[in-house]
């Protein structure tokens, strides 16, 4: 479950938690595809996909397009 940032926050953000959970969910099998491309078993400091694309997202690097 993610703690930080708040989901409340990231629906806001995104516009809904439905949305949320789409973006979020696309973005963490971005990340550990990317990371399986570079052999790559682990991500760095043992973070979380869904993590680190909830932060992205809380950051304003990720926006949700009508896609």
């Amino acid at each position: 479950m993610i703690h930080k940032p708040p989901i409340d926050d990231l629906a806001a953000t995104i516009g809904s938690k439905y949305a949320l959970c789409v973006v979020a969910s696309k973005r963490a099998r971005q990340i550990m595809e990317q990371a399986q491309n570079q052999g790559l078993t682990e991500l760095p400091n043992n973070e979380k996909p869904l993590s680190i694309a909830a932060q992205e997202i809380y950051d304003g690097k990720l926006i949700a397009t009508g896609d």
